[in-house]
């Protein structure tokens, strides 16, 4: 029995079939796979503007299979254009409207299986924890990475903008150079050119095994894309053909191998949560010392931007994720062997594809550092947790000591920033609180505090450290979902301006260095903090679960 019989069979659904009718379908199709087409296309993000004409070739790849497809759309926001206003708060709980929005859909109109259009931030998880809670044959397509631009031959992507606001801060660029890296840094549709937050997860689709080999790296605007749509379009009817499930591919081996490659191509921090989401939907058992394991075994193989010059085509270039997998997959202990929705063998899939540029993908005996991209933090500060993306330093640091400068939103700290600047003779640790999920602020990414450290050449004597989010286009030394968060009483809360703080990489901990007797005196004294919020956001914070469980709305 097909899903979409609900709708199609028998006596009781003749007003159903009237409807469908009247949608322009013929009696033949009743016979034949529905398959919905979760389309994230707006105006609103580059990433997502090209989208309708991306599905009209998902749609002819379904119809030549003899499918049915049935377009719906869901929100999508920009976080390059939602931050630094109140917009970023929106943004983790917009995964949580995606997701819903998704189930909701399914639910009320009953596909027999589901192509998944995302391809930035949040929309890609949003989609995949629907996907998990539904568990139909489901394939995802993203809609592909921009181009990186370029300005006197060099590349150039939107975090350069970011940073080129600090240069031009220190007088180190005119306006009008800033005017010509606002101009030419993003110049085509897709998702930003770096390995930030959606490329991040559009390239660990491939490693879930729930997406087509190239769906990660292949540029938005190139030829092989299309194909890639209307591939995607024929494999979906060939799922449903089968009745293999989304859970049929996404265990929790494939969440494992999935972690494994975040680990080795030095993903954005935001993945962590995503993960953590996703297997919370599923059902699957995921914490935080899985990556923390994982962390531990896995060599970082590829360098891309921000903590390079190198973007998503020249990865993709390289061989992209079928040839990182690959070269993971030289030790057998690294990479399950799970199923596709191509292949029942993972092995079997990456082995036709092989790094071509030990440049960009080193080789696992070569690697660009035996220590992973992405590290788990300890410590007093973050006792349950915190991220650190460790391969997005500039340069090897074992040990960080800095006095603590406090604020209580990201505002202040760019204002002071800018403004105010920092004495360079010492060494500070800038702490942003209250940014959290459970405090009511939705736990908004901060890129502009770390690009402007960057941009004011202030990396090696400022560290930063949130119990917010960064940006998958952040680096340096910046330590984001610090849990407890504030708002739960965490250390975090009860910094004092002046106070030293350690960031130790070597026991990836990071400690506030105050007598134990001060810090329980401070948190019987601490008044929490709550932002009272009277709209979408206000009922996220309350039903979801903090950073260090994904930030998911509990069941």
């Amino acid at each position: 029995m097909k899903n979409s019989d609900k709708i199609t069979k028998g006596l009781l659904r003749a007003p159903h079939r009237s409807l469908l009718y009247a949608l322009g379908l013929e009696t033949e199709d009743f016979t034949k796979p529905f398959i919905g087409i979760a389309n994230s296309y707006n105006e609103t993000i580059p990433g997502h503007k090209h989208l309708r004409g991306v599905v009209e070739s998902i749609k002819e790849g379904i119809y030549k299979n003899g499918g049915i497809p049935f377009e719906f759309n869901t929100i999508g926001i920009c976080d390059g254009l939602a931050m630094n206003h109140e917009g970023m708060s929106y943004s983790l709980a917009s995964r949580q409207l995606i997701c819903d929005s998704v189930i909701v859909q399914a639910k009320g109109f009953p596909f027999d299986g589901i192509v998944f259009v995302p391809n930035c931030d949040k929309v890609v998880p949003g989609m995949l924890m629907a996907a998990a809670k539904l568990n139909l044959p489901s394939i995802f397509v993203s809609g592909g990475p921009m181009l990186a631009g370029k300005i006197n031959n060099e590349k150039t992507s939107l975090t350069t903008v970011f940073e080129a606001v600090g240069k031009f801060e220190q007088k180190e660029i005119t306006k009008q150079q800033l005017e010509e890296y606002e101009q030419e840094a993003c110049p085509t549709c897709g998702s930003c050119s770096g390995m930030y937050t959606a490329n991040t997860m559009n390239c660990l689709c491939e490693a879930l095994g729930i997406a087509l080999p190239g769906n990660g790296t292949i540029p938005a605007v190139y030829a092989k894309r299309t194909r890639l749509y209307k591939k995607a379009g024929q494999t979906i009817v060939k799922l449903v053909q089968e009745n293999m499930s989304f859970l049929d591919i996404v265990t929790r081996e494939s969440l494992l191998n999935a972690i494994t490659c975040d680990m080795a191509m030095t993903g954005s921090t935001n993945t962590i949560l995503h993960l953590l989401g996703i297997a919370s939907y599923a059902n699957i058992a995921l914490n935080l010392t899985d990556f923390e394991a994982i962390s531990k075994q896995v060599p970082q193989l590829i360098k891309l931007s921000p903590a390079s010059s190198l973007s998503i085509e020249d990865f993709d270039n390289a061989g992209g994720m079928m040839g990182l997998m690959n070269e993971l997959n030289q030790t057998k202990e690294l990479l399950f062997d799970t199923r596709t929705i191509i292949n029942s063998s993972l092995h079997q899939q990456i082995k036709l594809f092989q790094s071509k540029d030990k440049h960009i993908i080193a080789s696992y005996d070569n690697p660009i550092s035996k220590i992973s991209g992405l590290t788990i933090m300890k410590g007093n500060i973050a006792s349950a947790g915190a991220v650190l993306k460790i391969g997005a330093l500039e340069k090897k640091i074992d040990y960080f000591k800095g006095q603590a400068l406090v604020f209580e939103n990201e505002q202040d700290c760019v204002d002071y920033l800018i403004k105010q600047g920092i004495d360079r003779n010492n060494n500070y640790v800038l702490v942003i609180r209250n940014m959290g999920i459970k405090g009511g602020y939705g736990m908004p990414e901060m890129l502009t505090p770390t690009s402007l450290i960057k941009g004011l050449q202030l990396g090696s004597s400022v560290a930063l450290i949130t119990d917010g989010r960064f940006s998958g286009g952040s680096n340096g030394l910046v330590i984001g979902h610090i849990c407890p968060e504030a708002s739960e009483s965490g250390i975090i809360g009860i910094i004092k301006n002046k106070d030293l703080i350690e960031i130790d990489l070597t026991k990836n901990e990071v400690n506030l260095l105050v007598d134990q007797h001060i810090i329980n005196e401070r948190l019987i004294n601490k008044q929490i903090k709550i932002k009272n919020n009277d709209d979408y956001l206000a009922i996220y914070t309350k039903l979801a679960s903090n950073a260090s469980h994904g930030g998911g709305v509990e069941k």
